[in-house]
């Protein structure tokens, strides 16, 4: 990892924990608010320390976008949790055959980077 990679990275975790610190949940209510201050932190330490060995410039890359999509995204709906994705669960496809294979490909073709690493730490 380059210097200038690693301080991106590191003022990203840092940025994290001041959002953290300053967050309001949308209800207003004290309980809501620690219990999402606390989602904040550890999904952050869970990704960071998951990551922290990755070494691929590409795919350094890659989670620096998805980390700074779900920033962005929290902090415009006011909502640490990530957004999910509105599709029908294999609505048009066949229990086998190709039409179900052809939409799980494209279901994880479509998938948003804000989600790429939730459903394997979830």
């Amino acid at each position: 990892m380059t210097p200038v990679t690693r301080q991106e990275v590191l003022g990203l975790y840092r940025k994290i924990f001041r959002i953290a610190k300053k967050w309001q949940s949308a209800s207003g209510q004290i309980e809501e608010t620690i219990k999402e201050k606390e989602y904040i932190k550890n999904e952050a330490k869970t990704l960071f320390r998951k990551n922290k060995n990755v070494t691929d410039p590409n795919l350094i890359k890659q989670c620096i976008e998805e980390c700074e999509a779900r920033i962005e995204i929290g902090l415009h709906y006011n909502i640490p949790y990530p957004r999910p994705i509105h599709l029908p669960p294999m609505g048009l496809a066949h229990k086998q055959g190709r039409t179900l294979r052809h939409q799980e490909k494209l279901r994880k073709i479509s998938k948003p980077i804000y989600l790429k690493s939730h459903d394997e730490v979830s």
